[in-house]
């Protein structure tokens, strides 16, 4: 397995965006929203970057690091943002390789903490995030919050 950023592996981003816009999208948030972030993801050394998880060349899953990802808490920068594992390969500890190499990718620049927000309660903590509070995202659904210091 390995974990790339997008940029080196752009014939994967027509997936990663279905992935996101099936994932996280919904009614409100259209395929063309996904489609702008990964388009503009692919700048070595800038931010957004999205990674992606491959075996044998098959993409598995993908995780960004983003400027923002919940605009009520732009005060909170940068953000590990849209983790997705395939359903195909879920259980498998990719969750955790990724978020690991987004720490690692972020302290090695500079950066002293991470956060990001989920609608999940339990998932993150075990990767040793730590709840801050909670969010708003649009449309007025309540998010939790989370600190990861590197």
């Amino acid at each position: 397995m390995k974990i790339q950023p997008l940029y080196e592996v752009p014939h994967h981003a027509r997936q990663i965006t279905d992935w996101l816009w099936q994932a996280f999208g919904g009614v409100a948030t259209p395929r063309e929203f996904f489609a702008s972030i990964i388009e503009h993801s692919q700048q070595p050394d800038a931010l957004p970057l999205t990674f992606v998880l491959t075996d044998g060349g098959k993409p598995l899953a993908t995780v960004g690091l983003w400027r923002c990802d919940l605009v009520s808490r732009q005060d909170l920068y940068p953000w590990m943002a849209a983790l997705y594992v395939d359903e195909a390969a879920r259980g498998q500890g990719l969750a955790g390789m990724l978020q690991a190499h987004v720490q690692n990718y972020a302290r090695e620049r500079g950066y002293r903490q991470l956060h990001l927000y989920s609608a999940c309660v339990g998932f993150y903590e075990r990767f040793g995030w730590q709840y801050i509070g909670d969010g708003i995202e649009v449309p007025a659904t309540t998010v939790h919050l989370y600190r990861y210091s590197l």
